[in-house]
């Protein structure tokens, strides 16, 4: 496993949630019963999960989807808003925002009364564990810098818990 600093991501397929490997899509209904399909999510534990940054849930195109799909965003400017962000939690803090912990992390990802509300909810809501409210809190720091934000805001804690892994079915 990565060393600590390092972000996790897991990119999840839909089409591979179940044994089958049709759950979610489009085309092809899945066969697979409720209980297959929570025996073959529970092959990844709960704790393994807790450590994973981002889970990305990624379903499989249509042949329609695929032939019409957008320009993607051009790689320069992407890599210039990601180079910028960088540059900012380092200037800010000194290290990237995967390596904030404890009372640093709470230092630099201070929070107004309405974010913390709504990230205290959420962690309510689903069980997060303190580690899983710490990865929250720093991929809704990452999420504001790569927006050119200084505060974290509601919307950026809610586009982190989003991708905060639940269950791979």
């Amino acid at each position: 496993m990565a060393g600590m600093g390092t972000v996790k991501i897991m990119v999840h397929c839909d089409s591979h949630g179940c044994p089958c490997g049709h759950l979610g899509d489009p085309e092809k209904g899945c066969t697979c019963t409720a209980s297959e399909r929570t025996r073959y999510a529970a092959r990844i534990s709960g704790p393994l999960l807790d450590r994973l940054d981002i889970v990305c849930r990624v379903p499989r195109l249509t042949v329609d989807e695929l032939t019409r799909a957008p320009e993607p965003e051009a790689s320069v400017p992407v890599r210039a808003r990601i180079t910028a962000a960088r540059r900012t939690m380092v200037e800010r803090q000194g290290v990237r925002n995967a390596d904030l912990a404890g009372q640093a992390l709470r230092k630099y990802v201070p929070l107004a009364t309405g974010p913390e509300s709504f990230v205290r909810a959420a962690a309510r809501q689903l069980g997060l564990t303190g580690r899983g409210f710490d990865r929250v809190l720093r991929v809704a720091r990452t999420v504001a810098d790569l927006a050119g934000e200084a505060e974290v805001g509601e919307t950026h804690l809610a586009e982190a818990v989003t991708y905060r892994p639940r269950e791979l079915t």
